[in-house]
């Protein structure tokens, strides 16, 4: 089965949102690399996705040529194709030429998909639920995925670790396979 690794915001950008903290970025900087690692040794294709706010003023981190739309600091990619998206969905995401991931994955024979990036309950989860009903295997590579802190209406905190155990929670056995970095691989 033909695989492709998706490497989702895991851009500068999110250095300057608030939430940011460098503890909780810590692991999953290494195991995204050590991902990314692992597909470039094996020929499996990196596909590099990047968010951008296309109503941003052009100082925001998400601006549309800001210089934080770029790979996060401490990650080192060398992808065979870049988009770049305004929702939550990569498959939603255009290369330069105008070109859908979607399509790209269809025309390179992508069967299954391995998830990872940043946040793990938005754009991951949408990307894994997206690829899922597209057709594609899904792969949800967890620890390879980043998340911070949220407080619910009703006041309840919810740290990265219970918003990352519901994601897969969601995911598992529905829309994908939920792995670590160490057992990504395995049939």
């Amino acid at each position: 089965m033909k695989q492709a690794l998706l490497v989702i915001d895991a851009q500068q950008s999110f250095r300057l949102r608030p939430q940011w903290d460098d503890a909780l970025a810590q692991p999953y900087l290494l195991a995204q690399q050590a991902l990314i690692d692992a597909a470039e040794a094996r020929a499996v294709p990196v596909v590099q996705v990047l968010h951008i706010d296309p109503q941003a003023s052009a100082q925001a981190p998400f601006a549309r040529g800001s210089d934080n739309v770029r790979v996060l600091d401490g990650l080192r990619l060398s992808p065979q194709a870049v988009f770049q998206k305004t929702v939550h969905s990569s498959l939603f995401g255009r290369d330069d030429q105008g070109l859908g991931l979607d399509d790209w994955l269809r025309r390179e024979a992508i069967q299954e998909v391995l998830v990872s990036g940043i946040r793990t309950e938005q754009c991951c989860e949408t990307t894994a639920r997206h690829a899922s009903d597209s057709g594609y295997g899904v792969r949800f590579i967890s620890d390879a995925t980043l998340t911070f802190p949220m407080q619910h209406a009703n006041g309840r905190q919810y740290t990265a670790q219970d918003i990352r155990e519901r994601t897969e929670l969601v995911l598992a056995g529905r829309f994908a396979r939920i792995l670590s970095t160490q057992d990504a691989w395995q049939p």
